[in-house]
């Protein structure tokens, strides 16, 4: 799976249609995706995301763009 768009810091749009919120932690492993950058979507075992996306620098912490983070778990993490 590949970036199709990342226009906002915070959102990612995948090549299969799919909007991702990214954590507002992992948004520094962000920075350096490039649309070939390699991606892999997995479901999440964490309190704060439903999803992770694998590849690049790491992994980053995912929820589908319109969800509300947990603000308890959000601190927490």
């Amino acid at each position: 799976m590949k970036i199709r768009s990342h226009s906002e810091s915070h959102i990612v749009e995948l090549d299969d249609g799919s909007r991702w919120q990214i954590f507002p932690g992992d948004l520094d492993l962000t920075l350096d995706r490039k649309p070939e950058t390699e991606l892999t979507l997995v479901e999440a075992e964490d309190e704060v995301a439903t999803h992770e996306l694998l590849g690049g620098r790491g992994t980053v912490r995912v929820r589908p763009a319109g969800e509300s983070w947990p603000a308890r778990d959000v601190k927490d993490a």
